[in-house]
């Protein structure tokens, strides 16, 4: 059966794998690194660690806002908007699908 054959295809691995499996295999030639190699970020990626940083020390929640919503709906004063709760709904449906 033609599956069969692929299964055991797939189990007989050559022996470079099983060496980098055990973490003896050594790189092709051409492909070895040299110690003199250097990794240099570029301003983009130093704004981005600076706006994550910043990012960090802002609430996600507004605690005041919670509170008033609260106390609204305690005293039976917060009324939701069926409309604008469909309609980002939807906005979040179709967001997905595309």
């Amino acid at each position: 059966m033609k599956i069969e054959q692929n299964l055991q295809s797939l189990s007989s691995t050559p022996a470079i794998d099983k060496k980098r499996a055990n973490g003896t295999a050594t790189a092709p030639a051409g492909n070895k690194s040299s110690s003199g190699d250097s990794v240099q970020l570029t301003s983009l990626s130093s704004q981005l660690q600076s706006l994550e940083k910043n990012l960090g020390d802002v609430s996600a929640v507004d605690s005041s806002r919670v509170e008033a919503i609260k106390q609204a709906i305690s005293e039976g004063r917060f009324q939701v908007n069926a409309e604008a709760v469909a309609n980002s709904l939807i906005k979040t449906a179709k967001e997905f699908l595309a």
